[in-house]
């Protein structure tokens, strides 16, 4: 009898190899490939729609469905030349500890199931609240991304902060928060007015006197103030809030401090971040995205709690098929059991992120990270630098970590006029098929936008990013 679902040796081999075949050749050409392709990715994306296989494909056939044709039209975000939006890395380190986990398939959210291999994911976490600044207490999980991320910081905050009835709690943010902060309040029951999104400084960042007047505001009328949200780096413009400011200001008013740090958090890796972003040892929570700062691939974010104990009340539920809860660390105290990430987190069933995050540490060491993420810092710099030289282009948002916002404004022009205009602008960059940038649209208008973040992305890519941009700007000015 014939078992398909169960490969042999020379079978898996085989697969991976003839996957491999097709993997190395697409990675060493990143360079080259073309960095926005989307010309009729409609059709083509049509085209792949078919039924359910009754039978078994051809591999040949299958990979080139997967490489030639569903991959084809896409934005090239693993590429050097992708400077848009916040990019994502895809280290191939954790695309083998991806490969070794999911064939591996033992089951983490419970420590239990598999202690040796929850211990390597806790030895991650660990590393990431010691370079965040928290002490032993402190405890944390990986998940998707920030999304979910600042969704659990916020339940936390929530169960802390508020009464059962928590219908008139507020949480004051600014106006240039992520999206996902809204969307949190939002899943969290909250009301959608109950989220002060409040105007930035000139700097496009959290003012803190303008957070201390509108919890007084709302003290005055009977709502509840329990939370106040940092960025650790702005989606728009890069900007990290004040962080030891609005630190005192939610100590002094008995409120839950959040950074978001999911673009800028893995900074503190780097000395230079660290100083960058510091007062972030005071927060009460953390959201990290490691597939940004940290290169790794997409769906790997990550919370961490300073007080751990806070985390598990928010989150742990015990039911009777369950393991027993797991003990403590022999000669430890009650604070130093061992981890069950189904008490840390929303997620009973979820798989072994741990290893995508440990593995490539393992094998690099975290200097090679803190040297790359310096790098950017310098590329960044470097970039601001050069587009300030750039006739009739304003720095909108000089870098504070590694964005930097940008506006083409020839004088006499009105605001349409410069919204257009850098549209075209980024455009034509965006057709040399060199260097992909996104703009975004503040206060006063549509800016262009540089975000370095990727461990394939060097001086030369910045380069050729300048030079397009300096072309393009001049065709367009004539």
């Amino acid at each position: 009898m014939s078992f398909p679902l169960e490969p042999d040796g020379a079978q898996m081999r085989a697969l991976v190899d003839a996957a491999m075949a097709r993997l190395v050749p697409t990675v060493e050409s990143y360079g080259e490939q073309p960095i926005y392709d989307v010309a009729g990715a409609t059709d083509a994306a049509a085209a792949l729609i078919a039924p359910m296989p009754a039978h078994g494909q051809p591999l040949d056939e299958t990979l080139a469905l997967i490489f030639e044709r569903a991959t084809r039209h896409s934005f090239g975000t693993p590429m050097p030349g992708y400077l848009a939006y916040i990019p994502g890395g895809g280290l191939f380190h954790s695309a083998v500890a991806d490969l070794i986990g999911d064939t591996l398939n033992r089951y983490s959210g419970v420590w239990q199931a598999a202690p040796g291999l929850v211990q390597l994911e806790t030895n991650v976490l660990r590393w990431l609240c010691d370079e965040v600044g928290y002490g032993k207490t402190a405890r944390g999980f990986l998940t998707t991304g920030g999304s979910l991320a600042n969704f659990s910081a916020l339940v936390v905050a929530r169960r802390e902060k508020l009464p059962p009835d928590f219908l008139h709690g507020t949480v004051y943010c600014s106006d240039q928060v992520h999206h996902s902060l809204q969307k949190a309040a939002m899943l969290a029951g909250l009301p959608a007015e109950n989220v002060r999104a409040l105007p930035c400084d000139a700097a496009f960042r959290l003012a803190p006197d303008a957070v201390e007047a509108a919890i007084a505001e709302d003290r005055a009328r009977g709502l509840q103030p329990f939370m106040v949200v940092a960025s650790a780096g702005t989606v728009n413009t890069g900007a990290v809030d004040p962080l030891p400011a609005l630190a005192d200001l939610a100590a002094r008013e008995r409120l839950w401090f959040h950074v978001d740090g999911a673009y800028g958090g893995c900074f503190v890796l780097s000395a230079r971040g660290r100083e960058i972003l510091a007062g972030i040892e005071r927060a009460d929570s953390v959201t990290l995205d490691p597939h940004k700062g940290l290169f790794l691939p997409y769906g790997t974010g990550c919370l961490l709690v300073r007080d751990g104990e806070a985390l598990a009340r928010a989150h742990a539920l015990h039911a009777a098929y369950l393991p027993a809860r797991p003990p403590a660390h022999p000669g430890e105290s009650e604070g130093e059991r061992w981890w069950d990430f189904s008490e840390l987190s929303p997620e009973l069933s979820r798989p072994f992120r741990g290893l995508r995050v440990w593995l490539p540490l393992q094998l690099c060491g975290v200097q090679a990270f803190r040297d790359a993420l310096d790098e950017k810092l310098d590329l960044a710099r470097w970039a601001a630098a050069e587009v300030a030289t750039i006739p009739h282009m304003r720095l909108v948002a000089p870098p504070e970590l590694s964005l930097l916002a940008f506006c083409l404004e020839p004088p006499g022009t009105s605001r349409e006029e410069r919204d257009r205009l850098n549209h075209d602008l980024l455009a034509k960059v965006a057709a040399r098929q060199r260097v992909l940038l996104t703009g975004t649209d503040l206060a006063d208008g549509f800016v262009g936008r540089i975000c370095v973040l990727s461990f394939r992305t060097h001086q030369d890519r910045m380069e050729m990013a300048l030079e397009d941009l300096r072309a393009a700007a001049a065709e367009l000015l004539g």
